[in-house]
């Protein structure tokens, strides 16, 4: 078997992989279990028949972006009506600016990896790498519209709301540090894999990075931040593990 070949059949085993990883991403979370309807007609959308090859399933994905981006819209607006302070509702448009500003320098990251690539199996593996991150917010954001619901209904009815729930700074937290710690190791691997003159698109990336997840972990507890810094960590290894495969 040639090393064409074989890297050839990697790239086409990672695209079957890459629609099979946003199917069930995040089902280890009761709350986002695979019964989502956007969930559902993706993986219904990806067992036509007239869907089988590569860009039916790639369209699959990218209709399924858009639902969750739709769901993004839908959450954010009561985030912003029922949060239980002023401080909190600055806070989520903050977040809401940074996460835009980031996918922005995102898209320039992930076009400059798969530039290194040979195929078009890969082209489902970038439509993942697109979703995923939207799909993710648009949870958090459904996560924090409920709180802030419960709580103003709590308020309506005389009763106590819940708690508000502090989260330490990172460096305060062991798994905070812990997660950073191999966010960094899996940065400077990217860093030394990419072309040089794609360095400074993976630099721009990460800060924006690092800006959007500065103004959203005072909103969300310390496992969701720690979630937040692993799915970050996921897209940076799987960046890695991209670069110069044909």
């Amino acid at each position: 078997m040639s090393p064409g070949f074989k890297r050839g059949l990697a790239g086409a085993l990672l695209a079957a992989a890459a629609l099979a990883c946003v199917v069930w991403a995040g089902v280890a979370h009761a709350e986002v279990a695979a019964a989502d309807p956007i969930d559902t007609a993706m993986r219904q959308c990806a067992a036509r028949a007239d869907r089988s090859s590569t860009a039916g399933q790639v369209q699959c994905i990218e209709a399924a972006n858009d639902a969750w981006q739709g769901a993004i819209d839908a959450a954010y607006q009561p985030v912003l009506a029922n949060a239980p302070s002023e401080t909190l509702r600055r806070g989520w448009q903050e977040s809401q600016r940074r996460w835009l500003a980031w996918r922005k320098e995102e898209a320039h990251l992930l076009h400059a990896v798969f530039a290194t690539t040979e195929g078009s199996s890969y082209a489902m593996s970038a439509a993942n790498l697109r979703l995923q991150p939207v799909r993710d917010r648009a949870l958090a954001l459904r996560k924090a519209a409920a709180q802030y619901q419960q709580a103003a209904l709590a308020l309506q009815a005389g009763d106590a709301p819940p708690a508000a729930q502090r989260t330490p700074r990172c460096s305060a937290d062991a798994a905070c540090q812990h997660a950073d710690f191999d966010l960094n190791r899996y940065y400077r691997k990217l860093r030394a894999k990419l072309p040089v003159r794609s360095r400074p698109v993976l630099m721009r990336a990460e800060r924006s990075w690092v800006a959007f997840r500065d103004a959203t972990g005072p909103l969300i507890g310390s496992q969701d931040r720690v979630d937040l810094i692993g799915a970050r960590i996921a897209t940076i290894k799987r960046f890695s593990e991209t670069v110069g495969n044909d």
